[in-house]
């Protein structure tokens, strides 16, 4: 009879636990796999180096707003998922469960982000604009900008640095590095500048940087994109004839003035290789990071005789153009009388 016992509690015993086994697993495998979200559409985190799994579900939560994020917990403890560190942006579909999720994440299946880069008066101030799109420190994206070696190492300067920058929106990965970075825009520098693009600017006697200061001037004097094939002709016949540029964007560069706008004879005067009053021939680099727009107007300049551009008088942002001095005084007055009646002194 105690055998007996013994046998049936050993039984019950067993059938006990294989229920709580059973349990805890349905438990565990319906929150990690069977439970999803539910989403209008997919929706991001991003995770930092100094993210846990906790903050990491906080993020998902936020995010996805999940009945539950408890089948993530569960796979992070039993993966010592806080002893790898994970950073990047990171999709959350519809219908996804913890265990998608949790598997990307693991596995580094980033989603690219789409960095924005604008046409921007300093290099440093596309390194914020960057470095604000981007798990980057701006500090050490700078360092990569201002590294006298570094810049050598790749083929530029301080002053030809802007040349590099071609404008546009590209995918990275958010958690790019700055050094990748700097790569990707050399990348996609060489593609913008292909054959085509490169035989055009041999043939105009200038290299790509050559042509990329001069755009970066036609952008400082119009933001008229129709405009600016007939500004870029205009300076390419004073090179072609040897005479100065004389821009004044290069002045106001020069005194470290850009929003200037009036230059006064005074300012003719300013000491420095970007006076193009003073100095014939382009400056040692451009004055901005130039547009793409800017880029092909040099490269597919609008011929013409003209030699002489004034701003009009209207303040539209357009330009009188003129062939003769004559024609020139005569627009240029009618500017500096417009000047006056507004009181504009610089």
């Amino acid at each position: 009879m105690k055998i007996r016992k013994i046998i049936k509690w050993g039984i019950s015993t067993v059938a006990i636990i294989a229920a709580i086994v059973i349990g805890v697993t349905m438990y565990g495998y319906y929150y990690v796999k069977l439970q999803t979200v539910e989403l209008s559409e997919t929706v991001y985190i991003y995770i930092t180096p100094e993210d846990n799994s906790t903050t990491i579900i906080n993020k998902i939560n936020n995010a996805a707003h999940p009945a539950s994020a408890k089948g993530f917990e569960m796979l992070a403890k039993h993966n010592n998922f806080d002893s790898r560190k994970r950073s990047g942006k990171f999709a959350i579909n519809n219908g996804e469960s913890m265990y998608d999720i949790y598997r990307r994440i693991v596995s580094n299946e980033q989603t690219p982000v789409k960095l924005t880069v604008p046409s921007t008066r300093t290099v440093q101030q596309l390194v914020g604009v960057l470095s604000r799109q981007l798990m980057m420190d701006s500090l050490e994206l700078s360092e990569f900008t201002r590294h006298k070696i570094y810049l050598s190492r790749i083929g530029y300067n301080e002053k030809t640095l802007p040349s590099l920058f071609i404008p546009d929106t590209y995918e990275v990965y958010w958690n790019i590095k700055p050094e990748r970075l700097m790569i990707k825009f050399m990348e996609e520098h060489t593609r913008f500048w292909n054959k085509s693009r490169l035989a055009k600017a041999k043939e105009l006697g200038l290299t790509p940087e050559q042509v990329a200061t001069l755009a970066s001037i036609v952008d400082e004097e119009t933001n008229n994109n129709e405009e600016k094939p007939i500004v870029a002709g205009l300076y390419l016949n004073r090179l072609k004839k040897g005479m100065p540029l004389q821009a004044d964007p290069t002045v106001k560069f020069a005194l470290g003035d850009p929003t200037r706008r009036r230059i006064l004879n005074k300012d003719l005067e300013v000491e420095s290789p970007y006076n193009t009053y003073k100095y014939k021939g382009l400056p040692p680099g451009p004055i901005r990071i130039p547009t793409k727009q800017a880029l092909e107007s040099v490269l597919n300049y609008k011929k013409h005789d003209y030699i002489y551009m004034c701003a009009k008088e209207d303040f539209s942002g357009q330009h009188n153009f003129a062939k003769t001095l004559s024609e020139h005084n005569a627009n240029a007055q009618r500017y500096q009388q417009a000047l006056n009646k507004r009181n504009i002194k610089k």
